[in-house]
């Protein structure tokens, strides 16, 4: 599927056809440039490799700057695979060509953004899964507000099942949103604005496939 690479900015607000207030996330994809294509003779498979972002060349590996010389481009920050692009976007994938969001996306496309969302660090129950804790402060119960309850088991089956909610790590995770539409591109500044929101703080690399 055809993508690109992108830097969340942050969310925003514009007004929709009827009049109504749409919450919007506005993306810095790109320009990507092609470092990689394999097909199914050489790789098994048919992928176009996109890498996003300037990086220093001191920070690079030698394996890496050699990487990106093949394609004639500069070290960068973020490489992704994107499998199988359909036939309409075969002249996109040329070894050293850039991609803007122009040549992928137009408006009123429904893509998917794909971010790691915001680390939580450990959390209890209560936060990580919407528990609403024991219950009452009365009759002795003065720490078990937010506490998980019983578990259920006793001598049988005499230990904790898989997948049981429980505290733990919150976040930090991959996190996908389908079907978000594309309110509006501004190519001169590289700039994506879509409907809803996107997974990760500001700054952090989302990607957005068709």
């Amino acid at each position: 599927m055809p993508g690109i690479i992108g830097k969340k900015i942050g969310m925003t607000s514009i007004f929709g056809p009827e009049g109504e207030n749409i919450a919007c996330t506005v993306i810095e994809a790109g320009p990507c440039v092609v470092t990689q294509v394999k097909n199914e003779e050489t790789d098994g498979y048919r992928a176009v490799q996109l890498a996003f972002g300037e990086k220093k060349e001191k920070n690079s590996t030698k394996a890496e700057i050699g990487h990106f010389k093949k394609a004639s481009t500069t070290p960068k920050k973020e490489v992704v695979e994107f499998r199988d692009f359909k036939a309409e976007f075969e002249g996109l994938a040329e070894l050293g060509k850039e991609l803007r969001i122009q040549d992928i996306f137009v408006v009123g496309d429904f893509i998917d953004a794909v971010g790691t969302s915001k680390g939580r660090g450990f959390q209890g129950v209560v936060k990580r899964h919407g528990f609403g804790g024991v219950g009452g402060a009365t009759h002795g119960q003065h720490d078990r507000l937010r506490a998980p309850g019983s578990m259920g088991n006793a001598s049988f089956a005499s230990r904790v099942p898989k997948g049981k909610r429980l505290p733990g790590r919150m976040g930090g995770a991959q996190v996908k949103l389908t079907n978000l539409e594309v309110v509006k591109i501004l190519p001169e500044q590289n700039l994506i604005v879509i409907s809803g929101s996107v997974p990760g703080p500001k700054n952090s690399t989302v990607i957005l496939q068709k």
